[in-house]
């Protein structure tokens, strides 16, 4: 979805001799999603952006992964999970399937270069301030945004000093876009869309960077390689296209509202492959006035619904132990709904003040122990009690 961003130093035509003031020629680099058929960009390097000096394989630990079994409704606590590392070697897996994999980081640190050969990467900022560093330039990120990191985008995140920064991660097999329903035939975010192109923010930029010898950690399907580049990868003069890093705040997001309750895909705000990302943002409730504004009992028949909290009051959870920083997920094959006496509770209620994101999959989470070990084994039977 991105439109047409033009950044820095370039040749007037494409495919074109471009020179530095001492006539040496910049290097060209196209890339391109889905073989040269899609969006792309065309970056000019100060260096070939080709010349490694060494790349070895880095071992990991590999991911212990369980099956939702006996199937349950679970509750982590997210608030509970260790603090410190960085924002990319620091994350802690939590659920994942074959078409994405769901972290949670409580990052300190500055993260090494890197870039994620197999899919885009979706991360939201539960808190905290950093600076996204990236081939395109940069993007200042806080408390409520929305990035979109494409696939292969040589990156980093710098750490503001203070508080944490708190990431819940996305990591796709594949890309992560807005919905087509939003999108006019040629691309534009149609009116009634819940945001619109003056919500999203691009990189400033160029950085140029001049260092010699540089590590850039890559992960594709096989695990992890630590290439030593001969140059900086930040040394782009200047790019143009429509495949780079954006950001969108959840606060941007325009929630649509009706007479009566409207299901999740009113608040869908991207899809990626086979799963797709919702944003629940404060709103005023359904006016009639016989509505329940609470979500009516559901079954998910087709996907795992995860709900992360992230922050006003979540009212039809009220007695469920859910808060700040919870994620639940609700498996496929399960009924769930609001919690005893939040039905009546809601009824007349004239808005809500809930912020909250929410990941459906199309296939079944696993579970992983970064996730088991911060769950509240009493969610399961919290429906059971009397208001």
């Amino acid at each position: 979805m991105p439109y047409y961003r033009r950044v820095g130093d370039l040749p007037r035509k494409r495919h074109t001799a471009h020179r530095d003031a001492s006539s040496r020629l910049r290097a060209e680099e196209l890339m391109g999603l889905n073989g040269f058929s899609e969006e792309s960009a065309l970056l000019y390097h100060a260096h070939a952006p080709t010349a490694i000096r060494s790349a070895e394989a880095v071992e990991q630990e590999p991911d212990r992964l369980v099956a939702n079994h006996p199937l349950l409704p679970r509750h982590f606590r997210l608030h509970q999970c260790k603090e410190g590392g960085d924002p990319v070697t620091g994350r802690q897996l939590l659920l994942a399937n074959d078409d994405v994999r769901l972290s949670y980081a409580v990052a300190t640190e500055t993260s090494p270069l890197t870039r994620n050969a197999v899919g885009d990467e979706l991360v939201y900022v539960e808190s905290g301030r950093a600076r996204l560093e990236t081939v395109f330039g940069t993007l200042e990120i806080a408390e409520g945004d929305y990035v979109v990191v494409p696939t292969s985008t040589t990156h980093r995140f710098v750490i503001d000093a203070g508080e944490p920064l708190r990431l819940l991660v996305a990591e796709a097999r594949g890309h992560v876009s807005v919905p087509d329903r939003y999108l006019s035939s040629r691309g534009q975010l149609k009116e009634g869309a819940p945001f619109s192109e003056r919500d999203v923010r691009g990189p400033d930029g160029p950085l140029l960077v001049e260092e010699e010898d540089v590590e850039v950690l890559v992960r594709n399907r096989a695990g992890l390689t630590r290439y030593v580049y001969a140059h900086h990868p930040f040394d782009v003069v200047g790019w143009d296209g429509c495949l780079y890093p954006w950001a969108l705040s959840i606060h941007d997001f325009e929630p649509i509202v009706g007479r009566v309750h409207q299901p999740p895909p009113a608040h869908q705000t991207f899809a990626g492959p086979n799963f797709v990302v919702c944003s629940f943002v404060p709103r005023l409730f359904d006016f009639d006035p016989d509505a329940i504004p609470v979500p009516y009992n559901h079954a998910n028949v087709d996907s795992d619904e995860v709900l992360f909290y992230c922050g006003g009051d979540f009212m039809s959870r009220a007695g469920s132990g859910i808060g700040q920083g919870s994620v639940s997920l609700h498996p496929s094959g399960f009924i769930h709904g609001p919690q005893p006496g939040s039905v009546e509770a809601a009824i007349g209620k004239p808005r809500t003040e809930e912020l909250a994101v929410m990941i459906d999959t199309f296939r079944p989470l696993e579970l992983a122990r970064a996730a088991l070990d911060v769950e509240d084994d009493a969610y399961p039977w919290t429906w059971a009690r009397r208001p």
